[in-house]
């Protein structure tokens, strides 16, 4: 069992694990100390005790998982981590990977825990300028030919002295390119519709535009104090009784049909939390992202971005670089456009 003052050998230095910070079954995180003169590292690793409990296939997605991540964030270039959390080192201990990942303060759901707790709001506007590097974010995430699948606070780290957030925990990415159903990935309070419930010929049919929905459901979290979808908490909770069959259960009782993402009560409750010249521009991006058809959601990250700018009262001019639009400001091939240079519409 690894414990505090444990040394982990990594490819560039050695790391003395401090304490644990964070967790999951799949996924132990520790602050550590690194190499004199630098700064503490958080040293994500497989959580073996729940390996050693898992059948084969589980140890191995878990595995493949962690080299999925690795190979995500080391194929990034420099300028890509914004808003994507850094790799600094990676290895083995215990024969299984590890990745040494940049230290950040919390993730959102902590601080919006900790919010809740001293009775204070998040301003809208930092909501927003969060929501916008959050979709910066997974504009790189596509940009490399992924989908991430995963949104959630828990998985955006939040440096409280900038204010500014980062995209964290990359084992669930699927790529772009297959278009064929996969295994159920990702978080059930917080999936998009097509992630919960399978497609017809089973698996899971999703794309870049799951993760918007996801995103959706973090604007609403962000706005609302910290407030979760209904749909998602259903969800949650139909996935934690019942596993995959929680599906199934959910559309019986809504007559065969998945339930409704956004309810009208919970229109009102964002509504509330928007200035009157502001709201009709809020809902309409809110009401755009949960949407239940994923093809009536944005196509790319410049429409959420275009939208969040019309929540504010921005306009960018025609034709000028705007670094909020990573895609398509620098008029750089990407999945989404398939690999072709695209101007802006």
């Amino acid at each position: 069992m690894t414990t505090a003052d444990t040394i982990i050998a990594l490819e560039l230095g050695h790391y003395r694990l401090r304490e644990q910070i964070g967790g999951s079954a799949y996924g132990i995180i520790w602050r550590a100390s690194g190499p004199q003169t630098t700064s503490d590292v958080a040293i994500k690793l497989i959580n073996q005790e729940q390996m050693t409990r898992a059948l084969p296939a589980q140890r191995d997605r878990w595995t493949a998982s962690a080299h999925n991540e690795i190979a995500f964030l080391q194929s990034l270039e420099p300028w890509d981590e914004r808003h994507i959390v850094r790799l600094l080192d990676s290895g083995w201990h215990d024969g299984l990977p590890v990745l040494a990942l940049e230290l950040m303060g919390c993730d959102l759901g902590k601080h919006m825990v900790a919010l809740k707790g001293r009775g204070e709001r998040l301003p809208l506007a930092r909501a927003l300028g969060w929501i916008a590097q959050i979709n910066q974010a997974l504009a790189k995430v596509h940009q490399y030919g992924w989908r991430y699948l995963d949104l959630k606070p828990a998985n955006v780290l939040l440096d409280p002295h900038l204010n500014t957030v980062k995209l964290a925990d990359f084992g669930t990415n699927r790529e772009l390119g297959s278009l064929a159903a996969h295994s159920y990935a990702g978080t059930a309070n917080w999936q998009a519709p097509e992630q919960f419930f399978p497609a017809d010929g089973g698996g899971y049919a999703t794309g870049a535009r799951s993760d918007y929905f996801s995103l959706g459901a973090m604007l609403y979290f962000l706005v609302t104090s910290g407030t979760p979808l209904r749909f998602g908490a259903e969800c949650g909770q139909a996935y934690r009784e019942h596993h995959m069959a929680g599906a199934d259960l959910l559309r019986s009782r809504n007559g065969g049909a998945i339930p409704s993402a956004l309810h009208a009560e919970e229109e009102e409750h964002f509504a509330g939390a928007i200035p009157p010249d502001q709201r009709d521009a809020a809902l309409a991006l809110l009401r755009t992202l949960l949407h239940i058809d994923p093809a009536r959601r944005p196509c790319h990250a410049i429409q959420i971005s275009r939208m969040l700018n019309a929540i504010l009262g921005m306009k960018s001019a025609r034709g000028a670089l705007d670094a909020a639009d990573p895609v398509l400001a620098m008029h750089r091939p990407s999945s989404v456009n398939g690999w072709q240079a695209m101007q802006a519409p």
